[in-house]
């Protein structure tokens, strides 16, 4: 034996495993004359070796230790020669010692558990010694537990997408399911045996009761009549003030009687965090049947599915409001429909924004990108032609956003004036300028806190643009006329029916600029692509005139419905509201008639254009903006609010013919 390397190496190579010693204590080491030369020999190298390795005698008793080894077990090196070796891993001498590779529980010299590795091998040709070598566990572990988490953590992020988009598509009938839904598989993703989602009623003063409740088999589950207030009151007076429970153990809940509510459920550990429909406050809990720490972004994670679902929560509520007043209406509008009318209309549940009708592809996909970027902080640029509706998706991301409970400010930039513009968007100090004669707080100020909404941003004077750059960049601003900087939280939403690529490389936009805004762009697609909607508009805007006006219309012609599908609307949803406003002003009788605007002559054809004509590049347009698809989702046949054979039909009729290909 040359070296202790050579004697600690053997039992990595030796697969024959044979039983060395059974634990016996003595009083002391016995070591034979035979031994004593191989220890001698071991001694300097044990001395110097980096790894954690033990010589121990046929019993069990240390005879030389390295000092990584002790360093593993926090003893001193000579502290842990003469102790016995089962003392630094009992479970492994509680059955006896034998040649081979363990993975067990170690016991530092302060008590606490130590995760090993211990490889046991006898030193060829001296049978009476052993060498133990051992691993500490403790970071390979750790990355492993790391490992799991970044996992879990990114299945999360997957669900949370796949969730947003969901809820964005979906009727409010079917909210309930996809909730019920994706509780279980974000439990499922974050390896908790229990998630609850406690809301009261709109009522005040009522019970916080379960509104979603998922457990795995064998988890007991509260009752409806369970009330978080009663049975959790200090986890629920912590979530009112918008703090997050995590309790490792359940003696970290600091209220008895949260302990007992939650041991009676057989958790032991817990995590819970606000979950707030409109002006109410409520909680999702999640539990485990072990002991288990929750890291920050679990808790982050689930407050971003609380806040989905409390604008969820909060749909079903404002829909369940409606059709209760709508309940009362509908009854009498249809005894009184006209019997060659088409009735009245409600407008589809679901959506983001009562204004927003919903019916077509098009503007379902732009729904679903209001739904997954609301609840960030992210700014919005807003794209489409005037008349589209932009200020109106700039609310609906606003109310769906956790800065709602402030009002968001607009800002038209081209209405306010070059010379004041500066000082309405940053405000101004006493004596700025000439009449300035007292402080006036900026538009960005007012907007702290919330949202601000900067309507025909492509109008922006280019020495103005250098300024907002600052503020996107380090979101500061500085009144006109004083030196110093305040910090301002605040969202912005950008809109413009320009063509800002265009501006950047005509040198009318800074191409900075542009870049900073065009963060999450959404472009609101016109009126003529999204015909399917046109049923749900007009109802809409039959509404809100009919209240304005007091009168009462129940119905509209087919025929007039027909022919506002037809047109092509250059002035978008804007233009359709100016017409049932005028129509409405006129309408004598409960059946709306009216007729669609006279196509205004474009660049592309003359003023004496006939109607086929005007299909014929109506249709046209359609099938070149969806690549002359006619059938299926999002199809030329659907855009136009048609059957496919419908379509076809036309088009042999007017002589439409998909272009041939050109190319190599």
């Amino acid at each position: 034996m040359s070296s202790f390397a050579g004697a600690a190496g053997k039992f990595q190579r030796d697969s024959q495993i044979s039983p060395v010693w059974r634990g016996t204590r003595v009083a002391a080491p016995i070591v034979s004359t035979d031994t004593g030369d191989a220890l001698q020999a071991l001694k300097v190298a044990c001395a110097s070796s980096l790894s954690s390795l033990a010589v121990c005698d046929q019993f069990g008793h240390i005879l030389l230790a390295s000092p990584p080894i002790a360093l593993v077990f926090g003893y001193e090196r000579d502290e842990l020669v003469t102790r016995h070796f089962g003392v630094l891993v009992p479970d492994l001498a509680r059955d006896g010692w034998t040649e081979g590779v363990f993975e067990v529980s170690g016991v530092r010299k302060d008590g606490s558990p130590v995760p090993v590795k211990v490889s046991l091998a006898t030193v060829p040709g001296r049978e009476a010694l052993l060498v133990a070598s051992v691993v500490d566990l403790t970071d390979e572990r750790r990355l492993g537990a790391q490992a799991a988490m970044t996992e879990s953590l990114e299945r999360f992020q997957a669900l949370m997408s796949d969730f947003a988009t969901q809820l964005a598509a979906a009727s409010v009938v079917r909210v309930d399911g996809i909730l019920h839904d994706v509780i279980g598989r974000v439990a499922d993703a974050l390896a908790v045996d229990r998630c609850v989602a406690y809301l009261p009623s709109d009522v005040e003063g009522s019970p916080t009761t379960p509104a979603l409740v998922w457990g795995r088999p064998g988890c007991a589950l509260p009752g409806d009549d369970f009330d978080a207030w009663e049975a959790l009151p200090w986890t629920m007076a912590t979530a009112r003030d918008g703090e997050p429970v995590c309790a490792a153990t359940l003696d970290d809940l600091a209220n008895q009687a949260d302990r007992e509510s939650m041991h009676a459920l057989g958790a032991r550990s817990c995590a819970g965090v606000p979950l707030r429909v409109n002006n109410t406050c409520g909680l999702l809990m999640v539990d485990t049947r072990a002991d288990r720490r929750w890291p920050r972004e679990v808790i982050d994670r689930l407050s971003l599915l609380a806040a989905t679902m409390g604008q969820a929560f909060a749909r079903t509520r404002e829909r369940a409001r409606l059709d209760a007043d709508l309940g009362v209406v509908k009854p009498q509008r249809d005894h009184l429909r006209a019997k060659d009318g088409m009735p009245w209309h409600k407008s589809p549940a679901g959506q983001a924004d009562r204004t927003i009708a919903s019916d077509s592809v098009a503007i379902r996909r732009v729904l679903t990108q209001v739904q997954q970027v609301a609840p960030t902080g992210a700014t919005v640029l807003l794209l489409g032609e005037t008349g589209v509706g932009k200020e109106v998706f700039a609310e609906a991301i606003h109310n769906l956003s956790p800065r709602r409970h402030r009002a968001m400010i607009r800002v038209s930039c081209a209405a306010i004036p070059i010379a004041l513009i500066e000082s309405e968007l940053f405000g101004r100090e006493r004596g700025a300028f000439t009449g300035a004669l007292s402080r006036q707080i900026g538009r960005f100020e007012a907007a702290h806190g919330a949202t601000i909404f900067l309507d025909e941003i492509g109008d922006l004077p280019l020495e103005i643009q250098v300024k907002l750059l600052r503020v996107l960049q380090e979101r500061t601003i500085e009144r006109l006329g004083g030196n110093q900087s305040m910090k301002v939280d605040v969202r912005v939403i950008a809109a413009t029916n320009k063509n800002l690529e265009q501006a950047v490389a005509d040198h009318a936009f800074r191409e900075d600029l542009y870049y900073r805004l065009n963060v999450f762009p959404i472009t609101v697609p016109p009126l003529r692509e999204r015909t399917a909607d046109i049923p749900s508009l007009v109802w809409a805007f039959i509404d809100e005139f009919s209240q304005a006006f007091g009168k009462n219309i129940t119905s509209i012609s087919k025929e007039s419905l027909a022919a506002l599908q037809r047109y092509t609307w250059p002035g978008n949803v804007r233009e359709l509201r100016n017409v049932i406003e005028r129509e409405m002003i006129i309408a004598t009788g409960p059946t709306l008639v009216l007729d669609a605007p006279r196509q205004q002559a474009s660049s592309g054809r003359s003023a004496n254009s006939t109607l086929a004509d005007a299909q014929i590049e109506h249709i046209t347009s359609m099938l070149d903006s969806c690549g002359w698809r006619i059938r299926g989702a999002g199809g030329a046949a659907e855009r136009l609010g048609m059957k496919p054979t419908t379509l076809d039909s036309r088009m042999a009729k007017l002589g439409i013919v998909r272009p041939k290909a050109t190319g190599a």
